[in-house]
């Protein structure tokens, strides 16, 4: 919490900390109530705000209050694919080198050892040649320490590869519900660097993927070495989108993105027409909240995780279930809250063709605007 902190940055300890995008009390993102379990009016009272340090330009949660309880959930294929990808990218540049391997894992899920083991690597609980970090890093709540952790278990001559989620792709793309509680850090590759070197490390190469409108792909090795010209074209890329002006947006398209779900939700009700929602992620909780969604404006959301079943989102009476409810329902219309998984479940559940619709901060859409927001969310 920030009072713990003495309202410092998590990253370099300065208190040159600006507040850019402020949700007042929504329920904690991965808290899944008992779908029995009557609504608790405290459910909905945890502060959620993104701060900004002009000293080292890290993006942060500013404060935690709650409890990780989150269910594990299931690697989507997209997640998988992309990992496969980004393995092949650094091999293919002859970066990946080295006998060992160790993985700093997220709590969504996935694991890149096994990727590594069929190029030769074994596992170690030690220093390692290859130390691997996709989308676990932001879950420290202390980002000095975690990277230091990180460098001080990478090799002398090894190299530390780091996943996530660009700050630039989530304001250029207002995926203002990418922040949460739990996440505690929201990266550009400028902050970073700063972060990396303070650890001893220097980064060197860059590698960019379509993954959540744009993640990236950074290697790091101790000492000074030399920089790619693929780290000036990322720095480069992000720079007009983290500059605190630009982060501010992020308020306008939270407010805009609630309110343009829930007038779709009422106009759908309205008509009759019975709604659910693929994915009880994290980052549907605020949405939901936001935009007062409730059963009777979304049946059910239905999820892969065995260990949200029988859960509600929180904060709301809608209830999770399992795809096979889903598919029996027989929606006329099924709202996804996580666009890359629209080819995944298309592929998956032919039964709901046609009544797919692709969350967007602009809102959902229908008929032929819808149709043409699918084709390029499967390309």
């Amino acid at each position: 919490m920030s009072s713990e902190r003495g309202n410092r940055c998590r990253g370099c300890a300065a208190a040159a900390l600006r507040p850019v995008l402020d949700l007042g009390k929504v329920p904690a993102a991965d808290h899944f109530p008992s779908a029995n379990s009557p609504i608790d009016p405290g459910e909905a009272g945890h502060p959620l705000r993104m701060d900004y340090c002009a000293a080292c330009g890290l993006a942060q949660l500013a404060e935690d209050d709650t409890v990780t309880a989150e269910p594990r959930g299931v690697e989507p294929r997209a997640l998988r694919d992309q990992a496969a990808d980004a393995v092949a990218a650094v091999a293919a540049a002859g970066l990946l080198t080295g006998r060992t391997a160790r993985e700093f894992g997220s709590p969504h899920g996935g694991t890149w050892l096994p990727l590594l083991a069929a190029r030769g690597f074994t596992e170690t609980a030690a220093r390692a040649d290859v130390v691997l970090d996709c989308f676990g890093i932001m879950h420290e709540p202390d980002q000095r320490a975690a990277f230091r952790r990180r460098a001080a278990v990478t090799a002398p001559q090894g190299a530390l590869l780091i996943q996530y989620h660009s700050l630039a792709t989530i304001v250029a793309a207002r995926q203002w519900n990418a922040l949460r509680h739990g996440h505690f850090a929201y990266y550009s590759l400028a902050a970073l660097r700063g972060l990396l070197h303070e650890a001893g490390m220097t980064v060197t190469h860059a590698w960019t993927f379509d993954l959540y409108g744009g993640t990236v792909l950074l290697r790091a090795v101790h000492g000074g070495a030399a920089e790619h010209d693929s780290v000036r074209a990322v720095l480069d890329g992000e720079a007009p989108h983290i500059d605190p002006s630009a982060l501010t947006a992020l308020q306008r398209a939270a407010y805009r993105h609630a309110g343009a779900l829930r007038r779709w939700l009422d106009e759908r009700a309205a008509r009759g027409l019975r709604v659910y929602a693929y994915g009880a992620a994290s980052r549907a909780v605020a949405l939901f909240s936001l935009a007062g969604a409730h059963r009777g404006l979304i049946a059910g959301v239905a999820d892969a995780s065995p260990g949200k079943h029988g859960r509600r989102m929180p904060g709301t009476d809608i209830p999770i279930v399992s795809p096979g409810e889903l598919v029996a329902a027989r929606p006329d219309l099924v709202l996804l809250t996580l666009p890359d998984l629209l080819a995944e479940v298309q592929a998956t559940y032919p039964e709901l063709d046609g009544r797919w619709v692709v969350d967007a901060p602009s809102g959902p859409r229908e008929g032929g605007t819808e149709t043409a927001t699918l084709r390029r969310a499967a390309t």
